[in-house]
């Protein structure tokens, strides 16, 4: 999954202060004619590579369903690993992964492979491994006009998400639910609209980005999304009218920088994350109740 935030293009010029830049060349000046060793500036080792160091896990700023599971493992389950772990909130995807991959932040829980896949093919100096599967994301096809896949009409409009990979998973539901049929044989988690061999009831699909479409479904026939957002959109569950659970390739993953995975702080990450409370945890909090689901749900 990933958001976006509007940020300000406006700007305003200021004239440079120049006095910190003089002050520091007469401190200069002043430890050389001394005869002071002045140490080199370097970068701060990551926290990662730091015993005892607080771990950061992010997601997407204001994604309640996920913080809630990372405050849970920092609070019951990762003081049995040793380790600190907090939450942290970043913008959007490529600030996340960047923040992952650079040894920022310890990891995110926020994507699946396939997302994951796409961000590393767009940004190739990223470097980051997928460790563990957490959750799997409540994810479906809605409608505010249809109770149920039957009521579905000939010619019907439904959305996609603009992204390859959840626009796949979007088709993987309308082939679960009978409205469509894919190419025997393909990556189901790489398919397309190219890829549709059967559409007996002449659907016609628009794609529309996470907040865009859920805020669209009065005007569709019917839409695949993630339903975080449908319930952050004040849409009822019962407008969910059919929801397999997601196969393996969507599951949620803990997302680490392959440099840092074999670090002690890491691998006891991954411990904690992969502990059968989380997924306890998963089953039975309302905070994430049909946001989250455990990696065990079929």
């Amino acid at each position: 999954m990933s958001t976006q935030t509007p940020e300000s293009h406006g700007f305003t010029i200021k004239k440079r202060r120049r006095w910190p830049f003089v002050v520091g060349a007469a401190v200069a000046v002043v430890a050389i004619a001394a005869g002071i060793t002045v140490p080199r500036l370097l970068p701060q080792a990551s926290a990662n590579e730091t015993k005892g160091a607080t771990l950061y896990v992010v997601t997407a700023e204001g994604n309640s369903a996920e913080q809630a599971l990372v405050d849970y493992v920092a609070k019951t389950v990762a003081p049995d690993y040793g380790i600190t772990v907090k939450f942290k909130g970043l913008s959007d995807s490529n600030t996340l992964n960047r923040a992952v991959s650079d040894g920022e932040v310890a990891g995110t829980v926020y994507q699946h492979k396939l997302w994951l896949s796409q961000v590393l093919k767009a940004n190739p100096d990223f470097r980051e491994t997928a460790a563990t599967p957490v959750f799997r994301w409540g994810f479906g096809l809605w409608s505010a006009k249809y109770k149920s896949v039957s009521e579905i009409p000939d010619g019907a409009t439904i959305s996609l998400y603009s992204d390859p990979a959840n626009a796949a998973q979007g088709l993987w539901i309308l082939e679960r639910a009978g409205l469509i049929t894919l190419k025997s044989g393909i990556d189901k988690g790489y398919a397309t609209q190219a890829d549709i061999v059967s559409n007996p009831k002449h659907l016609k699909f628009t794609l529309l980005d996470f907040a865009a479409q859920s805020r669209s479904l009065a005007d569709l026939d019917a839409a695949v999304g993630y339903t975080e957002y449908y319930l952050s959109a004040g849409i009822p569950i019962s407008q969910q009218i059919f929801a397999p659970a997601a196969p393996d390739e969507f599951a949620g993953q803990l997302t680490v920088g392959t440099k840092y995975a074999d670090t002690a702080n890491i691998k006891k990450l991954v411990q904690a994350f992969k502990d059968p409370r989380v997924q306890t945890f998963l089953t039975t909090n309302p905070d994430v109740k049909n946001i989250l689901l455990p990696v065990a749900a079929k």
